[in-house]
């Protein structure tokens, strides 16, 4: 006998009728018994975090960790947050565990680069609460600029290193890796990919157990990192990773399954292990949970048995180059490729070319081929006639960030010369400035930054931009503001709170920038088309650094929708200046009993930010408010 309940997510538990009691907590449907959930990667990080008795999260959006943050803010149990940037989320993690709570910081790889300054001296000092550092590596660069294995940042940090397969690993690794912790005062990393974050699968959902933290550690030379306290922590390191290796010897982290008649063995960690399984080599395998530190001693004893032994990981040779660090003979990149996923096919084509598999086979794609279709940027977006104008304005030089706005690289704008990592474009143009100065070139400069990235790491390069400033060197910065972190799913930032009431930060940008001491900020609103473009020709043209902070709300964020907008076909001259703006809901089409292709507007995607009327020449676009929809002329 029992009853099937359904959780506010939507999910159905069937509950059989016993003693225990029944609880419906803040963090969806609890009870005392173990029940199962389909949840992706990203959501069992969070529920493990939740189980464990976790209290401080901290992160800042970035695929393909997102949504780990945004499911931990709905239990009301603990603290989570959007930080500013990775290295500030890091910090505020680090403040929960050294009051003795468990606390986890969570970023996508490239962001550790931007916290690895005060991780690389967080490491040295014993772990007080449980500290976890989720990091979502993206191999094949589904969201990324860079392919960087953060394994390698992970051993360099002196820190534990777990490796998730699927989202029961990734619930469960997130509770032992704080355990872990406190057992060996050590911050651990969590290592997740992109896959994995957002593929889902069953997990087994239990109840939180509350972990009380210990309170701060008053012992100054472990937590005060300047000589000759920093002196101790190196051996102290040491040790701890020792007694990690110890530990690595008889985790269950780490299993070994065996098959009869084989004399081969094969070493893989993460989801390679399930691909793997699909093809059911002849061979045994030693599937890693926990990377680093590899116990040398159960590696020797388990290889030593096998005359081959073969290491199958996606992106660099990490476990392979550690057990040839320990003196073990084995194979992995000469057949498995540096870069990218490695599904089926990919792993089978190896192990035949090994001599594992006796034939070459084609295996089925995982993917279904569907129409390819080029980024572009999200009708009615803000940014899309900022865009138009640059290409207008014959800027030779524009040097590009990352956010949605990065797509202005692409056909048709073209608009980004150069794009590196966030922040970065402002630090750039500086440089490029300064070069082309030396060399008497005084070719106009514009860089574009958002808003989001402003915050997190823009900051600091436009006060260097006050250094040793010229009066006669040509640079335009343009701040796009549309008061989100857009491009991973509208998260806020510090200019949030101006358009919302939810948000608790509202930092004007120009404001901020003027009591720099920056004395030439305009402010323009993106979606007036004309004005912009006066204020884009002036200060392209004027001699000096100029500062366009561009106003535009996010259209997907903010839920935009306005009139929509049609066109008249009879006032039309096929100009194509409205299509040239490049807004999805445009397009040239046949109008019955017109012979020339004349622009039309879908009214269902339309938003109604008008600057498709703005730019036509003979208002041939009007808005549907002005008249009854009987008569519109509209043909979509």
């Amino acid at each position: 006998m029992g009853i099937i309940i359904t959780d506010k997510n939507k999910s159905h538990h069937f509950i059989k009728f016993k003693r225990n009691k029944i609880n419906l907590g803040s963090g969806g449907m609890e009870t005392s018994l173990k029940h199962k959930r389909v949840l992706t990667g990203n959501e069992a990080i969070a529920r493990g975090f939740y189980e464990a008795g976790g209290t401080i999260a901290a992160s800042y959006p970035g695929s393909p960790t997102v949504e780990v943050l945004e499911k931990l803010k709905e239990y009301k149990e603990l603290y989570a947050e959007f930080s500013t940037n990775e290295k500030v989320a890091l910090e505020v993690a680090i403040g929960g565990s050294f009051y003795g709570a468990r606390s986890m910081a969570i970023m996508k790889h490239v962001g550790v680069n931007i916290a690895l300054d005060p991780l690389m001296t967080f490491t040295q000092t014993p772990t007080n609460g449980g500290f976890l550092l989720v990091t979502g590596d993206d191999p094949g660069l589904a969201s990324s600029q860079n392919e960087q294995d953060n394994r390698l940042l992970g051993k360099f940090a002196n820190m534990g290193i777990l490796d998730v397969a699927d989202s029961q690993e990734a619930k469960d690794f997130t509770k032992k890796a704080l355990e872990i912790s406190e057992a060996f005062s050590a911050p651990m990393m969590l290592r997740i990919t992109s896959r994995v974050c957002h593929s889902r699968s069953t997990v087994t959902v239990e109840e939180r157990q509350e972990v009380k933290a210990k309170g701060i550690n008053y012992d100054k030379e472990k937590f005060c990192m300047i000589p000759p306290g920093s002196i101790k922590a190196q051996i102290f390191m040491r040790e701890r990773l020792n007694k990690l290796e110890e530990y690595a010897y008889t985790t269950d982290l780490n299993r070994l399954e065996l098959k009869e008649d084989t004399d081969t063995l094969i070493i893989t960690s993460g989801l390679v292990y399930y691909n793997l399984k699909e093809l059911d080599p002849n061979a045994s395998i030693w599937k890693l949970g926990l990377i680093y530190p590899i116990s040398e001693k159960k590696a020797k004893e388990i290889t030593s048995k096998f005359k081959k032994v073969i290491v199958i990981e996606e992106m660099m040779p990490f476990i392979e180059n550690e057990l040839k660090l320990m003196g073990i003979h084995c194979e992995g990149k000469k057949h498995f490729s540096f870069t990218g996923e490695l599904d089926i096919q990919n792993i089978a084509e190896g192990l035949y070319e090994a001599g594992i598999l006796p034939e070459k086979k084609v295996y089925a794609k995982r993917f279904v081929e569907t129409v390819p279709r080029a980024p572009l940027f999200c009708t009615g977006c803000p940014h899309r006639p900022t865009f138009d104008l640059l290409k207008k304005s014959k800027a030779k030089v524009v040097i590009g960030d990352i956010g949605c706005y990065s797509l202005a690289m692409l056909f048709p704008f073209e608009q980004s010369n150069i794009i590196i990592s966030m922040g970065a474009s402002i630090g750039i143009t500086k440089g490029l400035r300064k070069a082309m100065s030396k060399d008497d070139q005084d070719e106009p400069l514009v860089a574009v930054i958002g808003d989001g990235t402003f915050f997190h790491s823009g900051l600091s390069t436009f006060v260097n931009m006050l250094h040793r400033k010229e009066d006669k060197e040509n640079i335009t910065l343009i701040v796009l503001d549309n008061r989100t972190t857009a491009m991973t799913g509208g998260q806020p930032n510090a200019s949030s709170g101006l358009y919302n009431e939810r948000d608790d930060m509202k930092v004007g940008i120009k404001t901020l920038l003027e009591s720099l001491g920056f004395d030439r900020v305009k402010e323009i609103n993106q979606y007036d088309y004309k004005a912009a473009e006066k204020i884009f020709k002036e200060e392209i043209a004027y001699e000096g650094l100029s500062i366009i902070v561009a106003n535009g709300p996010c259209a997907l964020k903010y839920n935009m929708e306005k009139p929509h907008f049609y066109v008249d076909p009879n006032i039309c001259i096929s100009c194509r200046a409205c299509i040239r703006t490049n807004c999805p809901p445009l397009r040239m089409i046949k109008y019955e009993g017109i012979e020339k292709l004349k622009s039309s507007i879908d009214k269902d995607m339309c938003v109604g930010c008008s600057v498709c009327a703005q730019v036509c020449p003979v208002n041939a676009i009007k808005s549907s408010k002005n008249i009854g929809r009987e008569d519109e002329k509209v043909d979509n």
